[in-house]
């Protein structure tokens, strides 16, 4: 009986008693904590600073080897710059307002003199977009095939895999040839090293061996990157398919363009030769003209 009444009043105590307040530290730690966490980069699209040539009051040079482009009289084509000589700085300003405001852009400050064109800077810039856009399409960087075998291969499995490296090779990809050992075929490293050097020799017109086969762990391997023939005759039918699209786009223009103006010609023709003015009466209407004018209500209407 009295555990029970000292365990009560021990409750008692416990429940009323006061408790201190609560420090805001803790919460000011958790947010920050948090804040912390959250920070990092904005969402959205990465933006890209435009890096500007000096230009026009920009340039510090006093003299300038200026230059302006030169554009075919027929399609608008831009063709190697003309050179205007070397001049100063205020020439230059001077020329670009007499050819219809344009800017002059620095273009290699560290020849000497320096070198200026004279152009307008969102035509410029565009251009140079376009350059960098294409020589990106053009440079794709050559991929990493692999290939794996056994140095136990078979004769048709060893044929199936030199003809899918070939295949990469053709293409302009590098290939990385592994031999994988399992267990005590560890030893027999040797008889990988000729494997590889086997199939190296018999695509020797086509690829070479980057420096040595290397161990690593349970794997040969090495890698074989194509003979700059093959990729100068990869790069060339690149370029022939491209100037191929080119034309057959152009050819496909000026077919639209003739087709065109010739429907925009017969409709013309079909027009006139529907409904030609009529410049004189027929003598049916001459005639009705005469009956209508000698009939007696028009006498009464005027008299």
């Amino acid at each position: 009986m009295r555990l029970i009444i000292a365990l009560a009043s021990v409750s008692a105590a416990m429940a009323f008693t006061i408790q201190p307040p609560r420090s805001t530290f803790s919460n000011v730690q958790t947010s920050t904590a948090l804040s912390a966490m959250r920070r990092g980069r904005p969402r959205g699209p990465v933006r890209v600073i435009e890096v500007k040539p000096p230009m026009n009051a920009e340039i510090k040079y006093d003299t300038l080897r200026v230059t302006v482009p030169n554009l075919s009289p027929t399609n608008d084509k831009q063709l190697k710059d003309t050179p205007l000589g070397v001049m100063s700085l205020t020439d230059a300003l001077q020329k670009a307002k007499e050819l219809g405001g344009l800017d002059v852009i620095l273009i290699n400050e560290n020849s000497d003199p320096p070198v200026a064109k004279i152009v307008d800077y969102s035509k410029f810039r565009y251009e140079k977009e376009k350059k960098a856009k294409e020589l990106k399409k053009n440079s794709k960087a050559s991929e990493l095939k692999e290939v794996k075998m056994s140095y136990k291969i078979d004769v048709h499995d060893y044929k199936v895999r030199l003809k899918s490296a070939s295949k990469f090779i053709e293409q302009g990809n590098r290939v990385k040839c592994t031999i994988q050992f399992k267990g005590r075929e560890n030893q027999h490293d040797r008889l990988g090293y000729e494997l590889l050097s086997k199939m190296a020799e018999e695509m020797t017109q086509i690829c070479v061996m980057e420096g040595k086969p290397k161990r690593e762990g349970r794997f040969l391997s090495c890698i074989l990157s194509p003979r700059p023939e093959v990729t100068k005759s990869i790069n060339d039918k690149k370029r022939a398919d491209e100037k191929a699209k080119k034309r057959d786009k152009k050819q496909m223009k000026e077919t639209k363009k003739i087709s065109k103006d010739a429907a925009l010609s017969g409709d013309a023709a079909t027009v006139v030769k529907e409904s030609p003015l009529k410049t004189d009466l027929d003598e049916d209407d001459v005639g009705s003209l005469d009956d209508l004018l000698s009939d007696d209500s028009t006498d009464d209407l005027f008299n």
